[in-house]
């Protein structure tokens, strides 16, 4: 059976932290299974492509508002949709990571992403060349620190031993979710983690992420979709027929733009509840 979650409880009207803290326990209220935290340390001003985002919309960090949210609900799951990994420095995101996923009773999703908005890799001093293989080796970093009892890893970028991190964390193991349309996303999903993750897709496009995740190997992999669609029971159908377990909707831009009312945003949410 395909479960639903709400994308967005971190940015637009939910960079508020009451607001954020009354959607998600809402959306917890209503069914849904997961909230989603977007990442964009920053955003390209003015606004050029491929930038999603207007440079002026507040987004929160999506660990640290994960972490709030933690608090104010009880069994919701909490997921990065997404981190954008090469940007992270990975010892210290494991740890807080860690840390999440402990003070929510175990309830974390890690969505991450290798990123591809040049002007912000820019900022934070990370080539995009290269930002790839840097991911793949930063997530095995990660899951050695979550993981192993003796921790030691050594990279071409990130190298450690000696050391150890507790508390380890809940879910042995945390959930990992691999963001982006490419091949080299699917392989990455297939090779790394255990689901993929398709951002504003509509149900052809799905298809074809869903078919070529299955001739790279993916056919084991929970796969979450943020639907560019308008949702009703058939369409939902649909999208369950191709393969998806998870739909993560995104709120219409509207709800993004400052002035947007907080009522038309919980009446959005009501709308697009789980049945």
């Amino acid at each position: 059976m395909i479960t639903l979650g709400l994308f967005g409880i971190n940015m637009g009207p939910c960079a508020e932290p009451e607001v954020a803290a009354r959607i998600a326990v809402l959306a917890e209220e209503l069914g849904y299974d997961t909230v989603w935290a977007g990442e964009h340390v920053v955003a390209p001003s003015p606004r050029v492509p491929p930038s999603p985002i207007e440079p002026d919309l507040p987004i929160l960090d999506p660990v640290v508002s994960l972490t709030y949210l933690a608090a104010v609900t009880r069994w919701v799951r909490l997921a990065t949709g997404i981190v954008i990994l090469p940007q992270r420095n990975p010892v210290v995101l494991a740890k807080q990571l860690v840390s999440v996923d402990v003070l929510s009773g175990g309830r974390l999703v890690f969505g991450m992403g290798v990123g591809y908005v040049e002007p912000e890799m820019r900022a934070v001093g990370m080539p995009m060349a290269g930002r790839g293989a840097r991911a793949d080796e930063y997530l095995a970093a990660m899951r050695v620190l979550w993981d192993d009892e003796k921790p030691e890893f050594h990279g071409e970028t990130v190298s450690f031993s000696g050391v150890d991190a507790h508390p380890r964390p809940v879910q042995r193991p945390i959930p990992v979710v691999v963001g982006g349309h490419s091949a080299s996303a699917h392989r990455r999903a297939v090779r790394h983690a255990d689901g993929w993750y398709g951002f504003m897709l509509d149900r052809e496009q799905t298809a074809a992420q869903v078919e070529a995740l299955r001739r790279a190997g993916g056919d084991g992999l929970t796969i979450v979709v943020s639907p560019s669609e308008r949702l009703d029971a058939s369409v939902v159908a649909d999208y369950a027929a191709l393969g998806v377990d998870h739909l993560a909707v995104v709120p219409p831009a509207r709800f993004w733009r400052s002035g947007s009312r907080v009522a038309d945003f919980e009446e959005f949410v009501r709308a697009n509840a789980p049945a």
